[in-house]
């Protein structure tokens, strides 16, 4: 794509910015959520559903990213060697009775951090978005024998309702973040509601596409926009699930572990907080883990 218009920090071609009608924008962030690319395959269902068309990038990625922590690829066009550098993609897709999308796939900045950040809104309140949400997935001590967990907030009545009726518990998570989450704090003061939802996973399960985290993400989303859910995306959810059952068979001593993860999820779901796992579990939870990325 030919790059021609700049909104700031980023460029996009075309003569003129499409016209979107009360856009809502869906990003996700790597690598700090996006564990077993639950995010990324979201948002690529989302965008070969609804023919969502490239928007744009930033005009100089090296401002903030480290190329040897993000590596740049070389790939052949047309048999001539080419180099691609790590950047973030922006698409948009027009859907018929409802928002239009826009769709971020974002990378964690390096460096100028708080640049970064302007940057997206300044894109966000040029392009008219009404809300901004974050989706995203990480290793949780839950078992996959329940339906996964999916926590997150809202910074606005209408978005913060619009969670409650799509199922998704608040988070009382406190500790590290990523600077880009400051895109979300900021986005209401610019008129913009912002949510964020994360779906928690197994950490025995580590897999390069988790369909069965997708599809929970993708019945938050159906909740909130009414989308329908492709039974493939349900059928590979479930040989997911059959899977990992017959895996687990092999291990019966992981059937008193999975116990102790279901009363814990249990105790989760009533609402009680501050929880933690015997250190017994812990450990043999990490061995496990070991053994299931191995196979």
């Amino acid at each position: 794509m030919e790059m021609e218009r700049r909104i700031g920090e980023i460029e996009f071609g075309g003569e003129e910015l499409p016209r979107l009608e009360e856009p809502h924008a869906l990003a996700i962030i790597k690598p700090w959520i996006d564990v077993n690319n639950v995010g990324s395959l979201v948002l690529s269902h989302l965008e070969a559903l609804f023919g969502a068309q490239e928007l744009g990038r930033l005009a100089k990625p090296g401002d903030f990213f480290d190329f040897t922590r993000y590596r740049p690829t070389i790939y052949f066009e047309e048999g001539v060697r080419r180099v691609r550098l790590p950047n973030i993609e922006i698409r948009y897709a027009k859907r018929e009775g409802g928002n239009d999308f826009l769709f971020l796939h974002l990378l964690e900045p390096h460096m100028q951090g708080e640049a970064f950040v302007s940057a997206i809104l300044e894109l966000l309140q040029e392009l008219g978005v009404r809300r901004y949400s974050v989706l995203g997935s990480m290793y949780d001590a839950v078992p996959h024998t329940k339906p996964l967990l999916v926590t997150g907030g809202a910074l606005g009545a209408e978005a913060g309702e619009a969670l409650d009726r799509a199922g998704v518990q608040p988070s009382d998570y406190q500790g590290p973040t990523t600077i880009a989450f400051f895109i979300n704090q900021q986005a209401p003061e610019l008129g913009i509601e912002s949510m964020w939802f994360i779906v928690s996973l197994p950490h025995y399960v580590q897999v390069e596409e988790d369909h069965m985290g997708a599809l929970r993400l993708l019945e938050v989303l159906s909740s909130l926009y009414g989308l329908l859910i492709p039974e493939e995306e349900i059928a590979r959810a479930e040989e997911q699930r059959q899977n990992l059952d017959r895996i687990l068979e092999a291990k019966p001593e992981l059937k008193t572990v999975i116990a102790k993860l279901e009363e814990f999820y249990e105790e989760r779901v009533k609402g009680q907080r501050g929880l933690r796992l015997s250190p017994e579990v812990e450990r043999f939870l990490r061995e496990i883990s070991k053994d299931l990325g191995r196979e």
